[in-house]
């Protein structure tokens, strides 16, 4: 026998309070001699047993009563059949895990993973008695606890089971034992057993790692554990990708999006129609003809922009059996020009090389709305920067601090600076001036112009693989050969700040050609060679002109363009201290979040933590201020819904001691298996409330018996000595 609560059992020491009672009682007795007491004594000698036989029958009821109850109290546990020559009942404290990620909602309507798992859940609680702790926690995202120790009841658990929910999110594998165990370790139960309900994801599971079975092995010490996969078909499509390709985000225009669409089946899918929206109008459609299994396809489509302003674009998938991952989500910031300025520091050249490259079209045509200026070093001053998006600076010599400063302000406030060396650059001062109020203004500090030319005098080549990027999207459509073809002479020595990223390097040594970071709300790109020929031979390929457009287009761009994914963060920043102390977020189940303004890095920013939905949320400097929608998506990893098959998964977690149950009636066997200890405490308070019942009763008719004998008894006369009389 073992005891839930121990310590109770001190108050056994109790029973001697009505002993000492009986004791005490039994001391009060007054004896008073008179002159007939000799005439009673035979008689008063057999009413005494009498009354003492009836005192200690009374005091064995008194501590039986008490001592069955404080047994009841600490919860007598018997182990296996102990205890079989009366009932008890198999009870036991239950943690109920059930994955919530979004490839639980997989499967047609009423009958996806998650609906299964539920039912697998009240398998579980027809197992369970009335008074069970149980604790069911939502895995998925920050994972949910829904109930903690809550007193099992039927109807609150079918409430909870009903109100649970999956979440756009995925799950940590690695992150369940420790949860599971943070909850075991916060109960109090005879018997301790945690169920884990997933679909077993083969993308999870297959490469689970050494130290999630050691942690999964290591709850057998705390509980019995059940592993209860629900099963499900391998086929999904997911939308992975949707960015903007090529075009300017300007009224009048049309971009080119690019979908990208993942078969994550076994099987090969055809004729899979992708839908564009823009603020919720179908405007474009294109067919994949066939998509092999496993592999992805992209499909162009086209937007055109009609007006000004944030807009929200969709491309989705449909005839698929998970919603979560059939669309895409962006945000367009369309203006109504994009003003471009190169600074030449030279003789001009460099200038017109970026003019011709910005403004290369096939169709020769003008547009009024793509505004692009060349201006020499010296004229820069009389330039107004808030009337002007991206700003070249090409071979520029040098930058006064006042120049400096009216650069970074104006980055920070969402425009975008372009930066190209040259011979007439002065290293010395260009590290100085724009490395001012902790903030450099520059993704990298410069160092000494150096050869980068092979022996026999040409070029080292562009790396073809470059990382992705907004800009590189363009140049990945490009053949390798022209990489190869276009060659870089010169460069300069560089040391990248840790917040910087490259983007183009050098075949072979890895060499930087093109870095960037942010500032504030804006960014900027630092080349490491020049716009002009004589240092490389980059503006005389279609890689220039591409690339070039790219920039402005990623530049001219704004933050809220940029989608996230559900679980990041989301920042609205500002370029000085706003009026309003709070900024607001209106989710996409139209719930609006307050979140403060604060000071970070020289500049305010308003941070809405761990976006929960996937959608469009609106942010607004203030409750009347007008919003901008910031596109949230699921992260697609989650997307590879095959499950792994009994035989794979009993072999995954072969030497854990964790037993799988794969149909109801398994797991209910399973329950009444693995169930063997008893709880003896209902029939501990039974007995003593009888024993306390049959006491009540007792001492009440003992009473009365003691008063009716009093009646029956005449009072005697006193004599004039003050003695009684018979």
């Amino acid at each position: 026998m073992s005891f839930l609560n121990p310590l109770l059992l001190l108050a056994t020491l109790g029973v001697a309070l009505p002993i000492l009672a009986h004791l005490l009682n039994r001391q009060q007795v007054k004896r008073t001699d008179w002159a007939a007491m000799q005439f009673l004594n035979r008689n008063v000698r057999v009413r005494s047993r009498q009354l003492r036989l009836r005192d200690i029958l009374l005091l064995i009821l008194r501590c039986l009563a008490l001592l069955f109850l404080v047994f009841a109290l600490s919860r007598p546990i018997w182990q296996g059949g102990a205890g079989s020559w009366f009932s008890g009942e198999a009870r036991a404290g239950v943690v109920l895990a059930i994955d919530s990620s979004f490839s639980m909602e997989h499967g047609p309507e009423g009958a996806t993973r998650f609906n299964r798992a539920l039912d697998k859940a009240r398998v579980i609680g027809e197992e369970l008695l009335p008074g069970d702790p149980v604790s069911i926690i939502l895995l998925g995202g920050e994972d949910e606890v829904i109930a903690r120790n809550m007193a099992f009841d039927p109807d609150r658990f079918e409430t909870l089971l009903q109100k649970a929910k999956p979440v756009p999110a995925g799950m940590d594998l690695d992150r369940v034992p420790k949860r599971l165990k943070e909850l075991l370790d916060d109960m109090d139960a005879p018997q301790k057993e945690a169920y884990f309900i997933t679909d077993v994801q083969g993308r999870d599971w297959q490469r689970a790692s050494s130290n999630f079975q050691m942690a999964l092995s290591g709850l057998r010490e705390e509980a019995q554990v059940f592993l209860v996969p629900v099963l499900g078909a391998p086929a999904n499509l997911a939308v992975t990708n949707f960015e903007l390709v090529s075009g300017t985000l300007r009224k009048g225009t049309t971009a080119r999006y690019q979908a990208t669409v993942r078969n994550c089946g076994d099987e090969p899918v055809s004729a899979v129609q992708v839908q564009c929206r823009v603020e919720g109008v179908q405007i474009d459609t294109k067919t994949i003809p066939l998509i092999n299994a496993g592999s992805s396809e992209t499909v162009s489509l086209f937007v055109p922009f009609h007006n000004s302003g944030a807009t929200r674009i969709a491309a989705e998938v449909s005839g698929d059996l998970l919603l979560a991952d059939n669309i895409r989500r962006a945000v367009a910031v369309v203006r109504d020009r994009v003003s471009v300025l190169c600074v030449d520091g030279s003789d001009g050249s460099s200038g017109r090389l970026l003019r011709a490259a910005l403004l290369a079209r096939g169709d020769g045509i003008e547009d009024d709305g793509y505004l692009v200026r060349s201006i020499p070093w010296i004229s820069m001053p009389l330039e107004k920067l808030e009337e002007i998006d991206v700003v070249i600076l090409a071979d520029v010599p040098e930058i006064t601090p006042e120049q400096a400063k009216r650069f970074s302000r104006h980055v920070k406030q969402g425009n975008g600076l372009v930066w190209f060396p040259g011979d007439n650059v002065k290293t010395a001062v260009w590290n100085d001036r724009v490395s001012k109020e902790g903030i450099s203004l520059l993704p990298a500090v410069l160092g000494q112009p150096k050869n980068t030319g092979t022996d026999t005098g040409t070029g080292r080549p562009l790396n073809p693989s470059m990382p992705h990027h907004g800009i590189t999207l363009p140049l990945r459509s490009l053949p390798e050969d022209l990489f190869s073809e276009t060659l870089f002479l010169r460069r300069f020595e560089v040391e990248p700040s840790p917040a910087s990223f490259p983007i183009l390097s050098l075949a072979g040594s890895g060499a930087p050609i093109l870095l960037e970071h942010s500032i504030g709300r804006g960014h900027v790109f630092m080349f490491t060679s020049s716009a002009g020929t004589s240092w490389n031979n980059m503006a005389q390929t279609p890689v220039f002109p591409m690339l070039m457009q790219q920039i402005v287009t990623y530049l001219s761009g704004r933050e809220f363009e940029r989608p996230r994914v559900v679980g990041d963060s989301i920042s609205l920043s500002y370029v000085k201290q706003p009026d309003a102390n709070d900024a607001v977020f209106d989710t996409p189940s139209d719930q609006t979040i307050t979140v403060p303004v604060k000071e970070h890095r020289n500049q305010f920013v308003a941070m809405l933590e761990n976006s929960r939905e996937a959608g469009f949320y609106e942010a607004r400097v203030s409750v009347q201020a007008p919003g901008t929608p910031i596109a949230v998506n699921v992260d697609t990893s989650e997307s590879e819904v095959a499950s792994l098959t009994i035989a794979q998964l009993n072999a995954n977690i072969k030497g854990t001691g964790v037993t799988v149950t794969n149909s109801g009636a398994e797991l209910t066997a399973a329950i009444e298996t693995n169930r063997t200890e008893r709880s003896f405490w209902r029939n501990f308070m039974i007995a003593g409330l009888i024993f306390l019942l049959v006491e009540s009763l007792f001492a009440e008719r003992l009473g009365k018996s003691k008063r009716a004998s009093g009646k029956q008894s005449d009072p005697l006369p006193e004599t004039p000595t003050g003695a009684q009389d018979a």
